[in-house]
């Protein structure tokens, strides 16, 4: 895996995805988003024992403050179509991926950087950490999914007022509205997601893949989503998962899943 703006790590089953543009503000230019799509649609795969991954930015003052305007300049609409595709489709293979991915936001998300917050599955924010889709101050409209998961996240009402003034919000704002699941001291906030992937390791795997896909059939267009959760509570009930977990459960014994 060679990248020029992202940090890999990989410890313990988790891998730490960290964007590594702290000059930029970690703004997500067209090498982040071709490289994102590398790690979520091969490289990760390839993570023999993963279990989960952390997203952050590099540095205290961003976790991403939004796409890199400089690559904007000069437009059409064709290629803006292009773009908007582009994050939309990385995007998309993150709020798939079968692990959990967890954002570890530690400053600024904003534009491109709360949508690629809201593609994970959870949400960790530090304290100091700043929320907002500004994106109509530059005479635009989020591209990369915001329009749709910011009112899936905090509903129409509080979203729309959200995406027509631009306004920020902070941590705590974000969680009462139900962007993020959890507020922690600044610098806490890998800590808090590796703690959360490892209690969600603990759980069959398969079981957790069905879960992911069957929470995201509920917002797929021309899906049912409780004939999904049908389908997926079936293929959970072939399982050797499901055994151990119900032997387990009658003999008052902790499961052992072998994710099979």
């Amino acid at each position: 895996m060679n990248y020029q703006n992202l940090l890999v790590s990989f410890e313990q089953g988790i891998a730490l995805l960290t964007i590594n543009r702290e000059k930029a503000l970690n703004a997500l230019n067209a090498q982040t988003i071709n490289e994102l799509h590398q790690f979520f649609s091969q490289d990760a795969y390839n993570l023999e024992g993963l279990i989960g991954v952390i997203v952050t930015g590099a540095g205290e003052k961003a976790f991403v403050a939004g796409a890199d305007i400089t690559e904007f300049r000069g437009l059409s609409a064709s290629a803006g179509k292009d773009l908007a595709q582009r994050g939309q489709d990385v995007f998309f293979l993150i709020e798939r991926f079968p692990k959990p991915v967890v954002a570890a936001v530690n400053g600024f998300a904003l534009g491109g950087g709360c949508e690629l917050a809201m593609a994970c599955h959870l949400r960790v924010a530090g304290e100091k950490a700043k929320f907002g889709q500004p994106e109509v101050n530059l005479g635009l409209i989020p591209g990369y999914g915001g329009t749709q998961r910011l009112v899936q996240y905090i509903g129409k009402t509080k979203a729309m007022e959200l995406l027509m003034t631009a306004d920020i919000i902070d941590a705590n704002d974000a969680h009462h509205l139900g962007l993020v699941n959890y507020v922690v001291p600044s610098g806490a906030e890998i800590e808090k997601a590796r703690a959360l992937i490892e209690k969600i390791a603990s759980k069959a795997p398969i079981a957790i893949q069905h879960v992911i896909a069957s929470v995201n059939a509920y917002f797929a267009e021309n899906v049912d989503g409780f004939v999904f959760e049908v389908d997926s509570f079936g293929a959970c009930c072939s399982t050797d998962d499901f055994q151990e977990g119900a032997t387990a459960f009658l003999e008052k014994r902790k499961a052992e899943f072998k994710g099979k």
